[in-house]
């Protein structure tokens, strides 16, 4: 399956996630890419959305390479195979401690007039627009288990199978529409994969 863009993406993936509509869903972007398909399929399932903060903890010397996350609490996961990447203790703290600033500054400059929308007791689905290693949405779906919703649902576009296996363990469901058999990069699905900008999130979440 190839997707036009995000805002496809997110159409398919209301489609997917039909039956949650009428059960006032929390449904909560990733930003940035993800904060606007959250909108569209609120919108589409009747539901709210919001965004969650979370960042992948770069590799040392390959920004692009995620070797763990931390949420907006401060938990942090750190993948096994983070040392072999060359990250030791003291360079995972001053990661963890770079990427909190970016979520303390992003929490100020998307939501800075309210407070996140409580997802106690509700419906709360936390999408993506694509998963890798699945390390930030691994990260999401802890801080949200924490925050004790009913039933908590990972969805997204595309992910390879090991992936998905390993998320399954921290929701109570995954919806995924693709899972390829040959995955190099969550780009390669979409014919347009351009950044979405910061003002883009904040139209997104007023």
């Amino acid at each position: 399956m190839l997707f036009e863009n995000r805002a496809d993406a997110a159409e398919k993936l209301a489609i997917a996630l039909e039956r949650y509509r009428g059960d006032n869903p929390l449904v909560l972007g990733i930003p940035r890419g993800a904060v606007p398909m959250a909108r569209v399929i609120a919108e589409r399932l009747c539901g709210e959305s919001d965004v969650v903060l979370v960042r992948k903890l770069r590799a040392p010397g390959k920004p692009e390479f995620a070797i763990g996350s931390v949420d907006e609490s401060g938990w942090a996961y750190v993948s096994p195979d983070a040392a072999a990447a060359g990250a030791d203790d003291r360079y995972i703290a001053s990661e963890k401690e770079i990427q909190l600033e970016t979520i303390r500054a992003r929490r100020a400059a998307y939501t800075a007039h309210r407070k996140p929308i409580d997802p106690r007791g509700r419906t709360v689905i936390v999408v993506d627009d694509g998963l890798a290693t699945g390390s930030t949405m691994l990260a999401a779906l802890h801080a949200l288990r924490a925050a004790q919703p009913r039933k908590l649902v990972c969805a997204v576009p595309v992910a390879p199978t090991e992936t998905v296996d390993r998320i399954r363990c921290y929701c109570d469901e995954v919806c995924c529409l693709e899972v390829p058999p040959q995955f190099y990069a969550v780009g390669q699905f979409y014919r347009d994969f351009a950044q979405v900008s910061d003002e883009e999130v904040i139209d997104s979440l007023a």
